[in-house]
């Protein structure tokens, strides 16, 4: 590990003063919620990712303690200690107290780093109840401790030691960050990715509260990293990987084509996630579409009379990560979506077409599937555009042409509009008649509708329900898909509390998540809430309804303790003495057992009504349980389905 006698007090530059954190938290870490609290966790350890980047750090830790702190630990150089030019103070005293005090502006600290902004660590000390920085340099461990961003106590030598690196801990400033505890899972989800990002890096996770310790290394790196995101899938060829510098930037792209119709292409830019792409995704993307092209005219697989492939064609099944590193990135907007540096285009799409056009040379058989794969492509998306095109003419996804199935609402304002996807056409009359017409439309589905995640656009658009469901929402599909045209506020799936609901419930989430993202991603996807039990109360008393086992075991329960307080006989194994109180427990099964009025009051009436509202906020990992779920794979399946089956409690086949 490389030790660099350049990084000292002059390598960190002071922009600007710490104060209006405090007052105006969002404007730093985002939120103040539980994305603000895991933000707080990446700041700091982006820095020990920075120093791994660097060539300097080999591990990267983080600890979630048991009294609401985190440590956050890695073996790199440690802060300097030594008193800072500009500040008069230490230079950690300066980078945990001046707001855009770090090595990352004026290169002589870090050549590429991921914490471009330099608010990390102040800002974390800011938002802080108490923090502790321990440094370990030059032969000393040193000290010192915080709190809501003001110093403590001065900086402390604690005396000798043999190692380097800097352990940060920190406890949340509850009067100001949220309450909620840390979540593990997130954690993990991190470093898992900042391992796979920088090739060599050790990560680990250790929970104290549960006694939980994870730890990540992937040799491989990105082509591990592609691996993982392709588990569960046929691949059709070996992951293909290159690493090269250009000029003072470095270039790695990792891939591999699967035989699924979906495209996962993720971009990086010094280990920051671009979810919009930028120049390096241009770059590799043109530089794909080209190689492809040109080896299939070259060796006979594209003949004279076939169309170049398009870059959806090349790209469909395909996984891929480019990661790129740059001294300088350019990122559009505080939150890094996009890369902005055009050199990035040209040097990416350098490597690309030199080192991908090898790899199909020397390796014929994989060139050979991946551009058969990418005709079938094309000829799927010519029957598509037809299949469309058709359509279209008939008018079938016209707006003004809606499924004759559907019962739209009056209200033509879409923010006071919801539809209903009901299961069957009896829980769909139901519905129509017991609806607030005002408001509330409803779609009845016929059957399981269609996987989409085993089908192209052409076979989806052959489906009557799957046409259905495009019309009714009006956001068009595919390259006509347009968010403004969403014509209800509110899109509720409801179906039946048993496993073909839930089944059916899947398959219309899979085509929400693989064709209407932006739909889900808005917040406006919610699952009905059916009940599972009425309980009949004797006389004129109202019935309760149950949404779920735990409620109704609470009620029971509840009505043991007042036997017990009368004095009254308790047998708990006398099923009568379960429903004292009670003339009868229905188990609901189907919507189509309630009339309309109990299906609105109990399911459609917002006043009473039980709605989960449904997001991706990991997009990663829901596109491997769709995959899991829905996907060719039987083992897979079957291997998740076998892991939670001991959460099911009362399971209905």
């Amino acid at each position: 590990m490389s030790k660099d006698k350049g990084y000292d007090s002059s390598s960190i530059q002071v922009l600007e003063g710490l104060e209006p954190v405090r007052k105006r938290p969002g404007m730093y870490i985002g939120s103040t919620g539980i994305d603000g609290l895991h933000h707080m966790i990446k700041e700091v350890a982006d820095n020990g990712i920075d120093e791994a980047i660097a060539g300097h750090a080999s591990t990267v830790s983080v600890t979630i303690l048991e009294d609401g702190g985190v440590r956050v630990e890695d073996d790199g150089r440690g802060i300097p200690v030594e008193k800072h030019k500009k500040t008069g103070v230490s230079t950690l005293e300066t980078v945990l107290t001046v707001l855009h005090a770090g090595g990352k502006f004026d290169g002589g600290g870090y050549k590429v780093s991921s914490g471009l902004h330099g608010v990390g660590v102040s800002v974390v000390n800011a938002l802080s109840e108490k923090l502790v920085a321990e440094v370990h340099r030059d032969g000393f461990e040193y000290r010192q401790e915080y709190s809501k961003g003001a110093p403590k106590t001065p900086i402390k030598k604690i005396g000798p030691s043999d190692k380097t690196g800097t352990i940060i801990t920190f406890w949340p400033d509850t009067s100001i960050m949220a309450t909620e505890p840390f979540e593990y899972e997130w954690v993990l989800d991190y470093l898992r990715h900042q391992a796979y990002l920088t090739k060599g890096v050790h990560t680990r996770v250790e929970d104290q509260r549960i006694n939980k310790v994870f730890s990540f290394y992937f040799e491989g790196g990105i082509k591990s990293y592609v691996k993982h995101l392709n588990l569960g899938k046929d691949a059709i060829d070996e992951v293909f990987y290159i690493e090269k510098d250009v000029e003072d930037c470095q270039v790695e792209v990792a891939l591999q084509y699967t035989d699924t119709y979906v495209e996962s292409v993720k971009a990086f830019a010094n280990n920051v996630f671009n979810p919009e792409g930028g120049s390096h995704m241009t770059g590799f993307r043109t530089a794909l579409t080209r190689v492809v092209n040109d080896y299939g005219r070259k060796n006979g697989l594209l003949k004279e009379k076939d169309e170049n492939l398009s870059g959806e064609d090349t790209r469909e099944g395909l996984t891929a990560v480019i990661l790129v590193k740059l001294p300088d990135p350019q990122f559009e907007g505080q939150t890094k979506n996009k890369l902005g540096n055009p050199e990035m285009r040209g040097y990416v799409e350098t490597v690309m077409a030199e080192w991908f056009g090898y790899y199909l040379e020397e390796n014929p058989g994989a060139a050979k599937k991946i551009i058969g794969k990418a005709l079938l492509a094309a000829r799927a998306r010519k029957a598509a555009r037809a299949a469309r095109e058709n359509i279209i003419r008939k008018g079938v996804l016209d707006g003004a042409s809606m499924p004759g199935k559907l019962a739209d609402c009056s209200n033509k304002d879409p923010k006071k509009s919801e539809i209903y996807i009901v299961e069957g056409d009896s829980a769909g009359g139901s519905a129509k008649s017991g609806r607030d017409s005002k408001s509330q439309a409803i779609l009845p589905l016929r059957g399981k509708v269609l996987n989409v995640e085993r089908a192209r656009l052409d076979k989806m658009l052959a489906n009557n329900e799957i046409v259905a469901l495009i019309k009714a929402l009006g956001v068009g599909i595919e390259d006509s898909f347009d968010i403004s045209g969403l014509r209800y506020d509110r899109v509720i799936i409801m179906t039946d509390a048993d496993v073909d609901g839930s089944h059916i419930s899947t398959l219309l989430l899979t085509f929400l998540f693989r064709f209407m993202r932006p739909v889900l991603d808005g917040g406006h996807v919610y699952l009905a809430k059916p009940p599972l039990f009425e309980l009949v109360k004797s006389g004129k008393a109202e019935n309760v309804m149950i949404y779920n086992e735990e409620d109704l075991d609470i009620i029971l329960e509840q009505e043991i303790d007042r036997r017990k307080k009368e004095g009254l006989k308790i047998n708990k194994e006398d099923e009568r003495f379960r429903q004292a109180g009670f003339t009868e427990i229905k188990r609901y099964k189907g919507l189509g057992e309630m009339n309309a009025e109990q299906l609105f009051d109990t399911t459609m009436d917002p006043a009473n009504r039980v709605l989960v509202q449904v997001r991706a906020e990991d997009a990663e990992k829901a596109d491997s349980i769709f995959n899991k779920l829905m996907g060719s794979e039987v083992e897979p399946r079957k291997n998740f389905i076998m892991s939670r089956a001991k959460f099911v409690k009362d399971l209905d086949i």
